[in-house]
């Protein structure tokens, strides 16, 4: 077991992920912040208080539940824990994850959002890429990009959850 960012560290790389996002997009005009559920969604909003810091403006910000988008998932139709209260038409959505590893959790949020509307683009914030891609899928803000084999686990763990902030490296048998 290894950590590889602590709480200071997660804070100064979200920090620099919400002023590229500024720079990259010449400002925050039409620009939303999504979270995937689970911990995308803190994630989320706390690049929203960065860039709220930053730029003065509140982004709207959402969560997005991707379960019945997902491809290897039992389907549950009932259940949606999804929270978008805002139009994401001709929007630039700013999509945010906590590990990167296959792709799926991506393409499953990005269907999940077509379906509520016709954004104008869509980036990817990820807090950590491991690598591992089984679609052609790349992130625009990563945060560490931490080459895994399979068999590792990268766990984070956020204060609104888990009480602490830190993104461990496990190894498959711990």
């Amino acid at each position: 077991m290894r950590e590889l960012f602590n709480e200071q560290e997660i804070s100064r790389t979200l920090t620099r992920i919400s002023h590229e996002i500024i720079e990259k997009n010449k400002g925050v005009d039409n620009l939303v912040l999504i979270g995937i559920l689970t911990r995308g969604r803190y994630l989320a909003n706390r690049i929203q208080e960065i860039i709220k810091s930053i730029d003065g403006v509140a982004l709207p910000c959402g969560y997005i539940d991707i379960t019945n988008y997902r491809d290897d998932q039992k389907k549950s139709k009932e259940i949606d824990n999804t929270l978008i209260p805002f139009s994401i038409e001709n929007k630039k959505i700013i999509l945010v994850d906590d590990v990167f590893f296959s792709g799926r959790t991506i393409r499953a949020a990005m269907d999940g959002l077509m379906k509520r509307g016709r954004p104008l683009e869509i980036q990817l914030v990820e807090l950590i890429d491991r690598g591992h891609r089984q679609l052609p899928i790349r992130a625009n803000y990563v945060g560490k990009n931490v080459p895994t084999s399979v068999d590792e686990i990268i766990e984070v763990r956020l204060k609104e959850i888990d009480g602490m902030d830190s993104v461990i490296l496990k190894d498959g048998g711990e």
